[in-house]
């Protein structure tokens, strides 16, 4: 068996979650998250929708992960991210956490705002 070794550009991969928490690049930070090539901040959720797009032209694909049970996003907020120009692709924030990771790992273009479980 041949292992590689995962190594990431400028982002940070998520290394954790648990109730409540994100540990992203080592450090853990309480309550939902964003985190980019940009950086990791606090997100407010759904109605934070700032932070998510000042991504525009930095990043291709927009992962939202909406806490421990899969739901719909806001439509306005769909219709807004979309309209900006940003891909949506929202899930339950584990497999948001786990998709950002391997997408990161490829080098692509990506972000994630997501909810704690």
């Amino acid at each position: 068996m041949r292992l590689n070794e995962v190594s990431y550009s400028d982002a940070q991969p998520v290394d954790g979650y648990g109730a409540g928490f994100f540990r992203i690049g080592g450090k853990v930070h309480q309550g939902g998250v964003l985190t980019s090539a940009a950086g990791t901040m606090s997100w407010g959720g759904f109605e934070d929708t700032d932070p998510l797009l000042a991504l525009v032209g930095d990043i291709d694909v927009l992962f939202i992960g909406t806490g421990g049970e899969v739901a719909h996003i806001p439509a306005s907020l769909r219709q807004s991210l979309e309209d900006a120009g940003l891909g949506v692709e929202s899930m339950n924030s584990p497999a948001a956490c786990r998709t950002y990771n391997v997408l990161l790992s490829e080098g692509r273009r990506i972000a994630l705002a997501a909810l704690p479980v």
